[in-house]
């Protein structure tokens, strides 16, 4: 959307007689100074622009109207002000323009009932709030003219922006184009001018809105298909991707038992080889041997390293099965992976073979309880390894104790 330079000749001037004009001019002023001051950058719909234009809009449609001069005035002031509190806040910003409305306007001594006049038009602006009076409806019309111009869609886009920005609002196409829907179809204008004005655009902004609507909706429509059928299809790739994690978790499986076995077999010759040891010295030189206790430190030493490590290895080569109780709701939720004997075990016959039956009919059951399946062999595997790893630790550090017990004991020895 261009933006042009704003025209400000509809509020200079002699046509419209009575009408102070140049308290309007200082208000444009003081609310063009305000914004470029201490109005946020993010702000990209509601700034000086779209005020400039509700003000224009609101003295055109009080003209229609043949407001009298004082109101004519007001509702222009009103117009100005209505959007100078998002300086401060941006929900709630009606409430706080009409505060700084008030105060510039006692500063220039305007008439408190034309003030809380203004202010009422202000309030009136906020979402949800039922216009009562002419110059009330004659500012929410112009508030909301964009919906009726040509420029609808462009700057409808600046506020989807601003509330991605401020009020964490974020919308996909689809939303955003149903929502304007929404609003375009809920929203009226208020006066007769602003009906005979703009009631011709607003019929084509909906009509277009609508169009676009129904593109997003096939577009999304489409994607869900396409989904589906990546879903339902058997594709190489995925079929490739389960068989070689099957493959991989089942290799790991197997490299963690031999290494577990062994830790086994190597502990079990130790253990055996010491028993024996001490058993034919305490039988043979029993006198011999208690005199010299203190090799019996590294000994114990490494047969409580060899009880350790064989203990642990053997818990990891133990059996794994994961399993839980089961019932008819899992079942039909998916909540259990039949493919795996700990489960369907527990399962009737008659019910094993209708859940098989509805898992080849439906192809995304079916990759739901494969991609279960590897999750809790990886959790088999990640409890063998890291009780193999306690396995090998008990190992290497009873080792290490033991040499060095041996190594003082020959010293004292």
């Amino acid at each position: 959307m261009r933006f042009g330079t704003p025209n400000t000749s509809s509020f200079k001037g002699s046509s419209i007689p009575y009408m102070d004009n140049k308290i309007i001019e200082q208000a444009k002023e003081f609310v063009s100074r305000v914004f470029q001051e201490k109005l946020s950058k993010k702000l990209v719909y509601h700034n000086y622009k779209h005020t400039f234009e509700t003000a224009n809009e609101a003295l055109k449609l009080g003209q229609l109207h043949e407001l009298p001069a004082d109101e004519l005035q007001d509702v222009v002031l009103a117009a100005w002000f209505h959007d100078l509190g998002y300086i401060n806040t941006y929900q709630g910003h009606e409430e706080e323009s009409v505060r700084l409305a008030t105060d510039w306007l006692e500063e220039q001594q305007y008439p408190q009932e034309r003030i809380l006049r203004i202010a009422q038009c202000i309030l009136a602006t906020k979402h949800g709030q039922e216009p009562k009076a002419l110059l009330e409806e004659i500012l929410v019309d112009a508030d909301l003219s964009n919906i009726g111009r040509p420029t609808f869609f462009a700057t409808a886009e600046l506020l989807r922006v601003e509330w991605e920005i401020f009020l964490d609002k974020f919308f996909t196409d689809q939303e955003w184009a149903q929502f304007q829907m929404d609003f375009l179809l809920t929203t009226s204008f208020y006066t007769q001018a602003a009906q005979g004005k703009f009631a011709s655009q607003l019929g084509l902004n909906i009509q277009e809105q609508r169009n676009f609507l129904n593109q997003e909706v096939k577009k999304q429509k489409k994607k869900e298909k396409k989904y589906r059928e990546t879903l339902a299809q058997p594709k190489r790739g995925i079929e490739t991707m389960f068989r070689n994690t099957y493959r991989t978790h089942l290799n790991l499986s197997a490299i963690a038992d031999n290494k577990a076995n062994m830790m086994i077999s190597l502990n079990a010759i130790i253990m055996s080889v010491i028993i024996t040891y001490i058993s034919a010295k305490s039988s043979v030189i029993g006198t011999e041997f208690a005199q010299h206790r203190i090799i019996i430190i590294p000994i114990g030493s490494l047969l409580l390293t060899t009880l350790g490590s064989i203990i642990f290895a053997i818990i990891s080569a133990q059996p794994e099965v994961t399993s839980f109780a089961m019932n008819k709701n899992k079942m039909k939720n998916r909540d259990v992976n039949l493919l795996f004997f700990g489960n369907f075990t527990n399962l009737a016959l008659e019910d094993f073979q209708q859940g098989m039956h509805e898992i080849m009919r439906d192809k995304k059951s079916l990759y739901n309880n494969m991609i279960t399946d590897i999750y809790y062999l990886g959790e088999v595997l990640d409890r063998k390894y890291k009780i193999l790893r306690i396995s090998y630790t008990i190992f290497m550090f009873g080792l290490v104790l033991t040499v060095i017990a041996f190594s003082i004991a020959m010293a004292y020895y």
